[in-house]
C-alpha cells in the first residue's frame, strides 16, 4: 500500500511549483501530461512506496517542466500553458487532499509577481548546489528525468 508525502504548491503567471516533502528518496519518478495530470512516485528510506496522481487545473507544457531531488524534498517546476493565474491547484472544486497544501514561503500574490520574478529564496537550501541538472537552477527538465534513471 502506497503513502501520500507532503505537497506544498505555489505559483506565478507561467509557473506551477509543487515541493514534495519525502527525505532521502529513491527512485523518484514526476511524470506529466499536456491536460495537466502530474504523477508522481518514488521510494522512502526505509523501502516505503509513496505515490499520487492530480489533474491540474489546466493544461500545461509537459516539455518545459523541471524536476530537482534534494536531499529533503523534490521540487517540481511546471510550466503553464497559458499564462495567468489559476484559482485553484486542482480541476476539481472539491477540497484538496489533506496532504496538499500551500506553500505560504514560495506564495506570490498577482499584484506582487513583478517584485519577484521567481520564488523567493527559501529556507530549506537542499536544492541550492545538487543535482546533475541541465540547467543553471540545477533543476532536470522532467523528460529527462526519465533519462537521467536510466528508462
Amino acid at each position: 500500500m502506497s503513502r501520500y508525502p507532503e505537497v506544498l504548491w505555489a505559483q506565478r503567471s507561467e509557473k506551477v511549483y509543487l515541493t514534495i516533502s519525502l527525505p532521502d528518496a529513491k527512485d523518484v519518478s514526476a511524470k506529466t501530461e499536456p491536460e495537466g495530470l502530474f504523477s508522481f512516485s518514488a521510494t522512502g528510506p526505509q523501502g516505503e512506496s509513496f505515490c499520487f496522481n492530480i489533474e491540474l487545473y489546466e493544461p500545461i507544457l509537459p516539455e518545459k517542466g523541471k524536476v530537482n531531488i534534494g536531499l529533503r524534498n523534490i521540487i517540481c517546476s511546471i510550466q503553464k500553458e497559458k499564462k495567468g493565474w489559476w484559482k485553484r491547484l486542482l480541476k476539481s472544486d472539491e477540497k484538496p487532499a489533506p496532504y496538499i497544501k500551500v506553500d505560504w514561503n514560495k506564495w506570490c500574490d498577482e499584484d506582487e509577481e513583478s517584485e519577484n520574478s521567481d520564488w523567493p529564496a527559501s529556507d530549506d537550501d537542499d536544492y541550492a548546489d545538487e543535482g546533475d541538472g541541465s540547467d543553471s537552477d540545477g533543476l532536470l527538465y522532467l523528460p529527462d528525468l526519465e533519462k537521467a534513471r536510466g528508462k
